[in-house]
Formats: structure tokens, sequence, C-alpha cells
């Protein structure tokens, strides 16, 4: 019987108890930290590299061709990518990767039964599916930068590491800060698509792929628990929201025109 707010029991912090006491709390908790910490790490990196690749290009038509094929896969969805991965990595000789290993003399794996290779897997399948968008960013703040900067560099017998460390890297700073400022406020929440289609869904693969997502989506299709998956995500705000203050606090001390607010 449907009660309502106001007169239904009221149970207190039974629905978050009921995850935090959990035995596989520790794992989705560590695997959405884990992962999310390699995420930004490996994207910021690759993603600044490759807009300065870009930057550093004297044809546009080459700019413009490498920036469509790397923003492809960000139209993608996680559908998609799960069944290309699948396609590579299918048990057996049939998976493309499988070939290639046995063309050289190994033997094949079953991806989709040793949970050790995944972290690496998930993570070049983020790096492809985002760098190609998340340098968009880098690449416009390198756009505003005048070109007399450089043509001083040079006369002044600067290397390119060293235009890189003092003219590029300082004009990147900020937007890396708010960057990742606002990744740092998701590192409790992880991309649902990635970790659920990905490795489709598979129980073997859990101890790596299982997520806070995936497990409150679970709780919720297969036991109806609708009370813990509202409790857990309100925790997931709740943090990602400190984070972000105590991100931006650290920021605002070493370096106060680069904080977000």
């Amino acid at each position: 019987m449907d009660l309502g707010i106001f007169k239904s029991p009221w149970i207190g912090l039974k629905n978050f108890e009921f995850f935090f006491t959990s035995s596989d709390a520790w794992r989705v908790v560590r695997n959405t930290l884990g992962m999310n910490f390699l995420f930004i790490l490996f994207t910021t990196v690759f993603s600044v590299l490759f807009a300065v690749l870009m930057f550093r290009l004297r044809s546009r038509r080459l700019v413009k061709t490498y920036q469509t094929v790397t923003l492809m896969p960000s139209f993608l969805s996680w559908v998609v990518v799960g069944y290309m991965v699948y396609a590579l990595l299918m048990p057996g000789p049939m998976g493309l990767v499988n070939q290639i290993i046995m063309l050289f003399g190994g033997e094949p794996v079953d991806w989709y039964s040793q949970p050790g290779y995944w972290p690496v897997i998930l993570l070049i399948v983020k790096l492809w599916h985002g760098v190609g968008y998340n340098s968009l960013f880098y690449y416009a703040s390198l756009m505003g930068i005048d070109k007399e900067f450089f043509e001083a560099a040079q006369l002044d017998g600067a290397t390119k590491t060293q235009e890189f460390r003092y003219i590029i890297l300082p004009f990147l700073k900020p937007i890396i800060i708010v960057m990742t400022l606002l990744n740092i406020g998701n590192i409790f929440r992880a991309d649902f698509g990635l970790f659920f289609n990905v490795p489709r869904n598979v129980g073997a693969l859990y101890p790596a792929t299982d997520v806070i997502d995936t497990y409150v989506y679970r709780a919720l299709t297969q036991l109806g628990n609708v009370g813990m998956s509202a409790a857990v995500g309100l925790v997931q705000s709740v943090v990602g929201f400190a984070l972000i203050l105590a991100t931006n606090l650290v920021v605002r001390r070493i370096d106060p025109e680069s904080a977000l607010f």
C-alpha cells in the first residue's frame, strides 16, 4: 500500500547500511575510484599532447582530417562500441586479436573470463572514445596564443620542449585545472555505458569491471531495491560536491587565479 512520504514509516539509514555493509561495497568503490583516476590522468595527458600536435601542424587540411577522425568515436554509442570490442576480443580463434596472437604462434586468450586484462582494455577504449573530443578544448585555448611569443622564443634559441614548458603549458594550465576539477566532481560516478556494454555485463569480470553504477543498476533491476539505489545516488552527488569544494580550495591556496571559484 502506498502511504506517501509523510505517512510511510521512517527507516533511518537502512538503505545506506545495505550498500556500505555489503561484501561488494569495497570492490565497486575501489573499481570506481581507481578507474576514474586512471581516466582523468591519461585522458588529460593524451588530450593535451594531441592538441599540441594539432597546433604544431602547418597544414590546416591535415588538422581538420585528424580531428575529424579522432572525433568520430565520440559520436558512437557505448552499445556500438561494445559490439566492436567484442568483435576484436571474441573468445577462441574468431576474435581479431586472437587471430593476430595465433599468427605469431601464441595461444588464443579468453578475454571475457580473465578480469586482469580489463583495466587496460577499458582504459584504451576510453581514450579512443574520448581523447578527440577532449582535445578540442585544449586546441581552442592554444589558438588564442599570440604568435609573437613563439617568434621571440625562436629568436632566443628556445627548443620545442622549452616552448611547450614556458609558453604552451602556462596557457593551458587554467583550462586543465577547470577540466580536472569537473572530472574530480564525477570521480565517484562511473560511465555506466562503458562499464556495462563493453565488458557485456559478464559476471566473471566483476572483480575488475563492476562499479557503483552497474551495481546499483543490478540492485534496481534484479532486486527492485529503489531505496538503496536512491541512497547510493545521493552519496555519489554529495561526495562529488565535497570533492569539488576540497580540490578547488587546494587550487585556490596554491594559485588563486586558477581556481574555479
